[in-house]
């Protein structure tokens, strides 16, 4: 039996473990990343275990998330992560280089390699054929240092595309196509593989859209094949030399097959709030709107902003919309102002942003109450976009060019013959704005610049015996990372400080929670089905820890959020019986009067509402690496202990 792509990745990576789905597979990582949202407490973690100098091949740190100064916070962060680098040999993009996962693509991903990054869209590289994973700040931490990255061995998924996308649909539309067929839970557990004759018409900037969104599948990574394709793409960067053709087996075998025919998309939107929330563009048409945004991870690379650039040209955005336009990487930005296309879109009366994040993180561009905001971003989870009521829509970047010119949801279709925008035959380089570590004789030298605002990791304690707490928080279901811990431009300053950024855990769902949970002491948070879907974010599981959560217990969780509870020392418990969830309410004393045994021994775990006198039953899915972890306090303690 022949290999998926990612399997061969895998195999080649593979430091321990079986390759048998479900089982528990340690992987060699060769790249990482981190952004400055999540990138502080990674590097104080990276201290904390004492390791002098990173042991990846490459390992870069991206100012990118937080870059509205409005405080010493921001400033001081990206001071430290830049000195940090410096000492401990990670290469630092600077503010205005660009977007971590656009850069990275363009600059630093290889076909065939492994890279984990502590952002959630970190599967971008897959566009390039890498197995590229969003993880933790602590495993990506730990990565850096040479260990292993651990994640349960996934089913895979294989995706068929056919046919050739008609004129002014994108890829965009591809992959809100497959989120329509998945659901944002249908990738848990599974790595999304693309193949079939219409990968060939796809570009690369074209698959990192894909697998960029392919996030919001749940999945644990997408990826397609590294073909001539990617040989040319690399060329264009000055990086020939890094191409691997990558391809599955004829006879690989999948768990799942989905087929989409590329000549039978249309342009599609995602509608509030929710990125499988989706209908054609048709049925949308004629809607007024008031803002739209381009740009994000997924759709501000130069192919992308060319399109807009094209339609926008001699005309004037609509009297009712502001549009703002981010490009992606100083190198797309610097392309744009020299051949014109900058020009363009500033004389149609779009705001031109900085080359980051921005919106896409609340970060600025708030729409107005109640707006209608079409963005060409990943996520449009309820209150991201910093406007509690706003209505975003997940769009292609040529639906949300023609809308801003109209007014009103726009079919881009109606505009006629497409524009034929190619990639260029060669990209500008200049790579002035990462700066390299310093070299390893003068490492002792280099001082680590701390603010008042970095604060230290939050103190951790081996699982006891037995649990009793009060159930301090219930929740629904698709809970987000952004409503345990919110992001926006008043929020993110704070993530080098978790006992300051604790007092906004979970207040878009209960304003009251951050007082009652410090006042209880500890607790237990009772919730539903994807409990922690969206960021990678520790911060999620930081906050809780903070604030004294011993156990989350819901009906299922999310990948990346399960694995951060566990990173923290926190239970992460799923009702045997969904039914549970209903028989416990907000004040009701839990106890878990076996828990350290039952872990221990891989039992299921007995909790007691001791308000009711009901007992009810959980399991705790962990390998024998993560029970290991949960028992010691978590993974900061368990790798100090066994290292």
């Amino acid at each position: 039996m022949g290999y998926t792509i990612a399997q061969k990745i895998i195999k080649e990576h593979l430091v321990c473990g079986e390759m048998t789905v479900g089982s528990d597979v340690g992987l060699r990582i060769d790249q990482t990343l981190t952004q400055d949202a999540t990138g502080t407490m990674a590097y104080i973690e990276y201290e904390a275990m004492g390791i002098p100098r990173v042991k990846t091949e490459k390992s870069v740190a991206y100012i990118d998330h937080n870059t509205l100064q409005t405080g010493f916070e921001n400033a001081d962060d990206h001071r430290f992560i830049q000195s940090v680098c410096k000492k401990h040999g990670i290469f630092f993009s600077r503010p205005g280089n660009g977007i971590c996962h656009q850069v990275h693509l363009e600059r630093f991903g290889k076909p065939g390699k492994t890279l984990i990054g502590s952002d959630s869209h970190t599967p971008t590289g897959g566009g390039i054929g890498m197995l590229a994973i969003g993880a933790g700040g602590l495993d990506v931490a730990v990565a850096m240092g040479g260990g292993a990255y651990y994640i349960t061995m996934p089913k895979m998924v294989r995706v068929n595309l056919s046919g050739k996308l008609s004129p002014w649909v994108s890829a965009k539309d591809i992959i809100l196509a497959v989120l329509r067929v998945m659901s944002v839970k249908g990738g848990v557990g599974k790595i999304v593989e693309y193949g079939g004759e219409g990968v060939k018409t796809l570009t690369v900037p074209e698959r990192a859209t894909i697998t960029n969104m392919g996030a919001e599948l749940g999945a644990t990574t997408s990826v397609f094949p590294s073909d001539e394709i990617t040989r040319e793409f690399l060329k264009a960067q000055d990086r020939e030399e890094d191409y691997t053709e990558l391809k599955a087996d004829d006879d690989a075998v999948y768990d799942e097959v989905i087929e989409i025919n590329l000549s039978e998309l249309e342009p599609l939107a995602a509608c509030p709030h929710s990125p499988d929330n989706v209908k054609p563009i048709s049925e949308l048409a004629g809607q007024k709107i008031d803002q739209v945004c381009i740009g994000s991870c997924t759709n501000s690379s130069y192919l992308d902003m060319m399109r807009v650039a094209h339609i926008l040209k001699g005309k004037k955005v609509a009297d009712n919309v502001s549009l703002a336009i981010a490009p992606g990487s100083k190198q797309v930005f610097n392309m744009l102002a020299l051949n014109g296309a900058l020009g363009d879109m500033i004389a149609a009366g779009a705001r031109i942003l900085e080359s980051a994040c921005g919106p896409c993180i609340g970060m600025g561009q708030s729409p107005n109450s109640g707006g209608i905001s079409l963005r060409t971003f990943n996520r449009n989870f309820e209150g991201r976009s910093g406007t509690a009521d706003g209505q975003i829509y997940l769009v292609s970047p040529e639906t949300a060019a023609v809308s801003a010119l109209s007014g009103v949801f726009t079919d881009p279709r109606t505009l006629g013959d497409a524009a034929d925008i190619e990639l260029p035959e060669k990209f500008l380089i200049n790579d002035n704005m990462v700066i390299a570590p310093a070299p390893v004789e003068e490492m002792d030298s280099v001082e680590i610049l701390r603010g008042p605002n970095i604060k230290e990791y939050p103190k951790t304690s081996p699982l006891t015996d037995s649990i009793e707490a009060s159930c301090s928080l219930k929740v629904g279901d698709n809970i987000t990372t952004d409503h345990i811990m919110p992001a926006g431009a008043k929020i993110l300053p704070l993530r080098s400080n978790i006992p300051k950024i604790s007092e906004h855990c979970f207040t878009v769902c209960d304003k009251e929670f951050p007082q009652r949970a410090k006042a209880l002491g500890k607790s237990i948070i009772v919730g539903g089905e994807n409990y922690g879907q969206g960021s990678s974010r520790e911060h999620a599981a930081l906050a809780p820890l903070y604030l004294g959560v011993k156990a989350v217990l819901v009906k299922s969780f999310a990948r990346i959020h399960k694995s951060n509870l566990i990173n923290a020392g926190i239970l992460p418990l799923t009702f045997q019986n969904a039914a549970d969830y209903d028989k416990i309410k907000l004040g009701d004393i839990l106890e878990l009067p076996n828990v350290k045994s039952e872990i221990a021994s891989a039992s299921a775990v007995t909790v007691v509402n001791k308000t009711t006198g009901e007992t009810i039953m959980a399991d705790c899915e962990l390998s024998d690496r993560t029970r290991a972890i949960i028992i010691a306090g978590g993974l900061l303690d368990y790798t100090k202990e066994n290292s």
